[in-house]
Order: C-alpha cells, then structure tokens, then sequence
C-alpha cells in the first residue's frame, strides 16, 4: 500500500495585510505537519489575499508576497512536506497569478493559472495574463535576492507536474475546475494521481462545487484536494471555505463551509493503490490513455511523499456530506461577513434602523445570529474570536460574552424611527425582536424635524405639500414620503457616531442598510434615504428567500417575533394610515416581489433585453395572460429600471449572494442613463403582440 497524509484547509486571508496572511499560513503548515501530513494546499493567492483588485498592479505587493516566502523557505516550514503557496509572480513583462509548490526549502516548480475569472465580481484579466504555452515549461530566473537566500537560481515555470519517487502531483487553480477544457483530464491520462486545487471561491445561495470535485475523479480516478479562501478579505464577497478532498468520487474529509476560525486545517489518510487499481479496472480510461493521450511536461522530484505501512491509523472513510439549507446560508454567510467586517474595521459595533418589517428585522436576525455564533466559538475555547469579541464590546478585565443578548447588548443598537405615519403594530413588532436578540434599542419620533422641513419649505416659497390622500399631487406626495426617509437617514448616523459616546464608549458603530435585491432592481428606494448606510448584510438577497429566512429563524434562532413579521403585508409606511387605505409595497411598485425575481434573473443571468423577456415569459406565463397584458409587464419593468438606474450607483456596498444582483459599482456593468421610452425595443414587442394575436403586421 502507498499510503499517505495530506492537508488542505480554509484560511481566513485579508487583502493587503501580509502579517496578518503570514502568520495563518504558518500556522496551517504547524497543523498540517503535527498531523502527520507530506502535503499542505492553501488557497489561491494567500500570501496578499485575493482581493487585492488594483493593488496586483504595484511592484510592492509582488515583492512582498516574495519576501512572505522567502521568510518561509529559510526556515523549517517546508521540511519534510510538500506546500503549494498562492502568489502573483511577474515573468518577463506580465503578471501571472499562480501556485509555487515548495519542499525541503527549495521552490519545485511555480505553476500559472491558465484560465482566469473574468465574469461577474472577477477580473482577473485586468491584473494578470493568462499562461498559454501547455507544451512546454520554461526556465525561470528567481529574484537575486530569494535566490542568494536559498542557494538556488532556475524555476521551471509553466503548466505541468511532479513525478516523485512514489507518487505523482500537479496543481489546478480555482477556475480550471469550472472550464470546458478541464486539464485534469489530460493530467490523470498522464498518470496524475494527486490534484491540488487552491481556490478563492465566493459564497452564493445555492451555488454547489461538490459535484464538481467528485466528478473530476469520477471516470478519473485519482485524489482531488481543494482549499479555498474563507471569511471577508476586504469587500463585498464571502469567500466561504468548503476546503475538502475527494478519493475516486468519494469525498473523505470536508472542512466548514460557514466559520469564524481564522485557520481550518482538514486532514485525510489515503491510499494510493486504491487510484492505480480503479484506473486499471477502466477499459475505457485504458484504451483513451494509450491512443490519445496528450503529453503534459513534467519534472522530477527526488523525494517521497507516502508513508510507510502500519494498521494504527485507518484509512479516511467517506463522511457524512454536509449541505446547508438555503435559508442556514442566509443566516450563516452573511453573519461571518459582518463578524470580519466589523473585526477589521476598528468599529465598537453596529447601528440598524428597525421599522418592524420584513428587511430590517431579516438584518437584525442576521446580527443576532453572528452573535450566536461569536458565543458559541468562544465556548469552543476560539482565543482569537474571544480577543476580538472582548475588545469589540469593549468588556472589563477579565469579563467576556457569555450569551449570545449580552454581546448584541454591547455591540449592537437598534432604532425605532416613528411618524405619524407609523402604527403601533410594527411598533411593537421592533420591540419584541430586539428584545429578543438583546440589542440595546431606541424609540424616536421624528415628527419635529420633519415639521422643521415643512415649515423651512413653507417659509421659502409659501406652499406646504401634502399626501395624495389628502387632496395632494403625486410629486408632493413623493417629495413628502423622501423627507422622512432622508431624515432617517441623518439621524441613523448621528447616532451610530453619539451614542457610544454616551454611553462613555470608545469608537463608532456602523450603520447597517436594509435594501434588498428586488427592491434594488425597481428602484424602489429613495436615494440617500435610510437604504443608504456603511453595509448592507441583505443587498442581493431577494424578497421571497428572505420571507423562507424569517420563518427560518423564527424557530431555528429562537426568534419567534419574526414569524409575525413575516406574515404581514410589506408596507413603507410613509403615507398617511386611513380607514378606506393602508400603504402596501407591491401595490406602490406596480408588480409583485416573484415577478420582480423573474425578471431579475431574465435581465441578468440569462441577459434578456425587452424583447427576448418579452418572448421568454410569452411562453412562461402565456396559459394565464394575454400577450398584451405580458407586453404591459415587461414595459412597465424596463421603463421604472432605466429611470432609477442612477440609484444603482450609489447602492449602499452589500454581501453578494444572488446572480441577479443590480449593484453598479462591481456587479452589473451597465449604464446609468438610459431612454427610459425603449422607442425600437417596444415598438417590436408590440408587433410581436400582433403577430400572435392574429393581426397584420406592417412593415418596419
């Protein structure tokens, strides 16, 4: 038997803080040694983090992912095992972003990434150049620096792998699992039998890669390890671990998917043998491996990798496969984010404006929950969680969170922000929540500023707008439902900046936004209102999934209140409450939040204009509307989207978690000026109205 230990993990990297990447890299390696491990895969770009975005540009950050490694080779760290580091690297004039696979302190060989991320939150070609050349490894001439360091000067650089003396290795990055041209397949035709795949991988709802890495090995064989980035590196994604590795289509050891641990190691025993026996067994994966088989390059490694035989540890048995619920993932994602976030932005905690209803209490669910899970790993004995969570709530000496209230007492205000306008309903429903969650919270009417407004206006120019209901203009009654929102606003961030203050605490609280992503999409928001804030946990979540959260949490977080919350009717509340009339969000947007989703996902992920949406959801809702009543629908959509796509550019930055997500600034690279009439685009619709409706069809 050829037996052997390997170590993958998740590592909670911080874009830009070396120190901070170093010191969980070493540590990884600590754990992967003491548990007996030959081979220890971090994730892609580890060293700076992967967020670096326009820093991979400066020289700096280059030689300081240099300097990272140099530090780890003239030590102890790569004696004994194999480490494959996450770096950028320049060759010649390009930038490349790539794994240096290490051992016994000399650099092995260092392997680009051949096909980068270049869609949706990435943009990898606009830091680094893909490396094309497939056929051949080139000689690469290391620093003078590193080299004097280590004694050695050549690299071989390219695409490749390891022939050790008793086991064969190469390296995959990230998006080369996901491409039509997988190069694992040529590598286990060439007799591959260890896959190392570093990733920097982003959390989002119902986005599954377990299937993949069992499918790389399936007809393959051979052992898959994937180790991904995990935790808030420095913007809106949530890298969320899942580190694992998978032995001929069984997955043998998984990490987390969702933890506050800065350094997750996973280990797994296996045996080799098991991989040559399946691939022998293959007639199929004979017959392609000796007439088609393309050859890769590879160099020679004089060291051994595998251990020798002994029955006191048992070979890794395939685990239960964890799979979080998406309503668990909206709990969980969102929380660790906010828990990094708050952790590294030097901020004393977080300040949310609590209208009672279905989005705000959805954020305030989500602080409690991050809550939770601060005190749970507190009791599992998490000394970094601990430091954190003391200086955060800024706690005496020698006192820590006990439970889950006390911490969101310390750390977290929520505010009521009455009117007039308000009922005691939603009132009492702010109330009850955070009671429940244990945050410190605020009833404020706001009726005196707005009058202060009113009367200013009224002074200026002699007229006092008034709500529609009362007699009143749309335009009045808009202008009067921003004013309130807008206060709102003003009011959330004095207090977020006084009211440590007053209670004589050092520091600021952020203010956390409540949009979601239908809402986003419409427009239906008011700009700089209430929306706007430092982050929203909520931003590309879409009504109907947070609806399943809140029954969700009701029972699984122990906030019952927010299965109240969930039951009634969306309402801004910003107009008047009558006996013949109540506010209803659906009702002041013209559609539904489900359709909203529809033509999210139409206009984003399967990029539908008008008229392909158009002749898509003839087809979809045909059996219950008319092609004129579709044609309304889209028009109506594309018509309030185009007019309030400027909103988008200002979209308080939010945890990405839905494909369909509007946000400007990173996600959805569209214009913000449009013709909001669609003159071409509709007028075809309306012929394609008349072509199914029977009528002639002139002539363009």
């Amino acid at each position: 038997m050829r037996l052997i230990k390997v170590a993958t993990c998740n590592l909670n990297q911080w874009a830009m803080d070396i120190d901070c990447n170093l010191k969980n890299i070493k540590e990884s390696i600590s754990r992967a040694k003491d548990a007996g491990a030959t081979i220890r895969l971090g994730p892609e770009l580890e060293i700076t983090g992967y967020g670096c975005e326009d820093h991979f540009l400066e020289l700096d950050t280059v030689s300081h992912a240099w300097e990272c490694l140099k530090e780890i080779l003239l030590e102890d760290w790569t004696d004994g095992i194999l480490c494959s580091f996450g770096m950028p690297i320049i060759n010649g004039s390009a930038c490349y972003n790539c794994q240096v696979l290490c051992m016994n302190r000399k650099i092995i060989i260092i392997r680009p990434k051949m096909w980068l991320a270049n869609d949706g939150n990435y943009r990898e070609l606009h830091w680094f150049t893909s490396w094309k050349h497939t056929d051949q490894m080139v000689d690469f001439q290391l620093p003078p620096d590193i080299a004097d360091a280590i004694s050695q000067t050549i690299v071989p650089f390219g695409y490749g792998f390891i022939k050790f003396l008793d086991a064969i290795v190469a390296a995959e990055i990230c998006e080369e699992l996901f491409c039509p041209d997988l190069p694992h397949t040529q590598l286990a035709l060439n007799g591959v039998e260890i896959f190392m795949n570093a990733s920097g991988s982003h959390h989002q709802l119902r986005k599954l890669r377990m299937d993949a890495f069992i499918g790389a090995t399936q007809a393959r064989g051979g052992l898959y390890m994937y180790s991904n980035q995990q935790g808030c590196d420095g913007g809106r994604l949530y890298y969320d671990g899942c580190c694992c590795v998978v032995v001929n289509r069984d997955l043998v050891a998984q990490g987390s998917q969702f933890s506050l641990k800065d350094v997750e190691v996973v280990v797994a025993h296996v045996d080799l043998d098991a991989i040559a026996s399946l691939r022998l067994s293959s007639s199929s994966f004979q017959q392609q491996q000796a007439s088609k088989k393309v050859a890769v390059p590879f160099i020679v490694a004089p060291y051994k990798l595998c251990q020798s035989f002994h029955l006191k540890e048992p070979i890794s048995c395939p685990p239960k496969y964890r799979e979080h619920k998406p309503e668990e993932e909206m709990a969980l994602g969102p929380a660790c984010w906010l828990w990094d976030y708050l952790r590294r932005s030097e901020a004393s905690g977080f300040l949310l404006p609590l209208s009672g209803g279905a989005d705000s209490s959805s954020v305030a669910a989500i602080v409690g929950c991050m809550c939770q899970l601060v005190v749970k790993e507190i009791h599992n004995g998490d000394e970094q969680v601990k430091f954190d969570a003391v200086r955060i709530g800024q706690y005496p000496d020698g006192k820590f969170p006990t439970n889950s209230k006390d911490f969101a007492k310390h750390i977290f205000y929520t505010v009521f922000m009455r009117t007039e306008n308000s009922s005691e309903t939603t009132k009492s429903r702010a109330k009850k929540l955070a009671d429940e969650i244990g945050s410190w919270h605020l009833d404020v009417c706001i009726d005196g500023v707005i009058l202060a407004l009113l009367t200013l206006f009224q002074t200026l120019t002699g007229k006092r707008p008034r709500y529609k209901v009362d007699g009143g203009s749309n335009v009045e009654n808009l202008e009067l439902q921003n004013i309130q929102a807008r206060i709102r606003m003003v009011l959330a961030f004095m207090l977020a900046l006084l009211m440590p203050w007053v209670h004589r605490k050092s520091g600021f609280y952020l203010v956390l936004g409540c949009t979601n992503v239908d809402e986003a999409l419409r427009g239906y928001l008011t700009k700089y209102d209430c929306s706007s804030a430092d982050i929203n946990p909520i931003g590309s979540i879409n009504k109907t999934d947070l609806r399943a959260f809140l029954r969700w949490a009701a029972v699984n977080l122990g906030y019952s209140s927010l299965a109240e919350v969930e039951a009634a009717p969306p309402t801004a509340e910003l107009e008047p409450i009558r006996s013949d009339y109540t506010q209803l969000d659906e009702v002041d947007m013209g559609m539904t939040y489900e359709d909203l989703s529809v033509y999210g996902r139409l206009r984003k992920i399967y990029r539908c204009g008008p008229v392909s949406m158009f002749t898509d959801l003839s087809f979809r809702w045909g059996s219950k509307l008319t092609p004129s009543e579709i044609a309304e629908k889209v028009k109506y959509f594309f018509e309030h989207y185009s007019i309030n796509r400027h909103n988008m550019t200002l979209l308080t930055p939010s945890y990405h978690a839905e494909r369909y997500s509007p946000e400007d600034n990173r996600f959805d690279l569209r214009q913000f000026l449009y013709n909001s009439r669609w003159p071409f685009q509709f007028r075809k619709i309306d012929k394609l109205v008349k072509k199914i409706n029977g009528d002639k069809v002139l002539p363009a």
